[in-house]
């Protein structure tokens, strides 16, 4: 951060941003959680001072779909690091942690940001990159920044595609963010979660 005020409107953000996952999980069903999400982010992204919004963009979200969630062990995988330069925070280090299969369309990769602060990090890229969404990928869990869906009481990780959504990167090039390694790439499509941006 280069001042106070960029320093209070994101610590702001997260904030923010873990009181609606919160909300998430606390709400009836997956549906309405979903429902909470969309309002709730839109709100943050169209009129929060750290949003990454740039001109008239706004938030495009497919419609919810429970086919695309899933609740799933986190299974055992080779540890394995994974370095992301950025500009602005230096090299932030990440270590595979495990990974999670997704009946029909295929396993990723889970990585623990191995820095200050700790945290899951779920990224993914799919077929419908480039097309109707980000072309470098999307975020699902990013624990340490408040992404969370929860677990369920027998242990097992909500991981609910619905919920995918687009790094800052998407919409302001000024961010630098780690994006889906090959573990993380789907060939199937996922039509579901967080859409190209709409810039009218």
């Amino acid at each position: 951060m280069t001042n106070l005020r960029d320093t209070v409107d994101l610590v702001s953000w997260r904030r923010e941003v873990h009181d609606l996952y919160a909300a998430v999980r606390a709400a009836p069903s997956p549906a309405a959680g979903h429902a909470v999400w969309v309002e709730r982010r839109s709100a943050l992204f169209a009129t929060h001072p750290a949003s990454a919004r740039q001109d008239a963009q706004r938030l495009r979200h497919a419609p919810y779909d429970p086919a695309y969630r899933f609740e799933v062990a986190l299974g055992e995988a080779e540890p394995r690091e994974w370095s992301v330069p950025t500009g602005t925070d230096g090299v932030v280090p990440f270590v595979r942690v495990g990974r999670v299969d997704l009946p029909g369309l295929g396993a990723l990769d889970v990585w623990w940001l191995a820095s200050y602060g700790g945290g899951l990090f779920l990224p993914l890229r799919d077929a419908t990159a480039g097309t109707t969404t980000y072309g470098a990928g999307r975020y699902l869990l990013d624990t340490v920044k408040g992404a969370d869906l929860g677990r369920m009481p027998d242990g097992a990780w909500v991981v609910d595609l619905n919920f995918a959504y687009n790094p800052s990167c998407a919409y302001d090039p000024a961010w630098a963010c780690p994006l889906a390694p090959a573990g993380n790439r789907l060939e199937a499509p996922v039509p579901v979660g967080e859409l190209t941006p709409d810039a009218a």
